[in-house]
């Protein structure tokens, strides 16, 4: 099956993923609703999203949806389904989809940090310059003001007595 997924959301009640999604071969526009079972709100979001894309009768149509997306929209699911409203839920996901800077990542569990790191990568990708990108330079040389005086640092002096 050759389509592409231009759209993709869900529904509450009852609830489904659906995806809008443009059949290459007819060149139309079409809607899959795909139904959300086994669903509860102390389900993982990851795992149920990981099931969904690995479904044979629906791993075709979502091979161009991220795990990512298919993850949040069960956040949202989880979230309606502990009777959140949906501006909660957004600020939920919000609040563990970022990184906090004065956070102590030493002292986060293992699943924790994997997850920390994930976000981290995924937003270097994001930012990263490449070579295909038009305002990418391959050498950039900066000349760093030298009005200042130098503030010297004791451990990277050399004396005679280290040796």
């Amino acid at each position: 099956m050759m389509c592409t997924a231009k759209k993709c959301g869900i529904r509450f009640q009852p609830p489904a993923i659906i995806l809008i999604y443009e059949n290459e071969m007819k060149g139309k526009n079409r809607q899959r609703i795909m139904p959300v079972r086994n669903f509860s709100k102390y389900s993982d979001c990851s795992r149920a999203a990981e099931q969904l894309k690995n479904n044979p009768r629906h791993k075709g149509y979502l091979e161009q949806v991220s795990l990512k997306q298919l993850e949040k929209l069960f956040s949202f699911l989880r979230g309606n389904l502990w009777g959140q409203s949906l501006a909660e839920t957004m600020e939920q996901i919000q609040r563990e989809t970022t990184i906090d800077p004065e956070e102590d990542l030493n002292k986060l569990d293992d699943k924790e940090l994997a997850k920390r790191k994930s976000i981290m990568d995924e937003l270097f990708e994001k930012n990263q310059k490449k070579k295909d990108d038009p305002d990418f330079v391959y050498d950039i040389e900066v000349e760093f003001p030298q009005d200042e005086q130098l503030q010297s640092c004791g451990w990277d002096t050399e004396s005679a007595e280290d040796f």
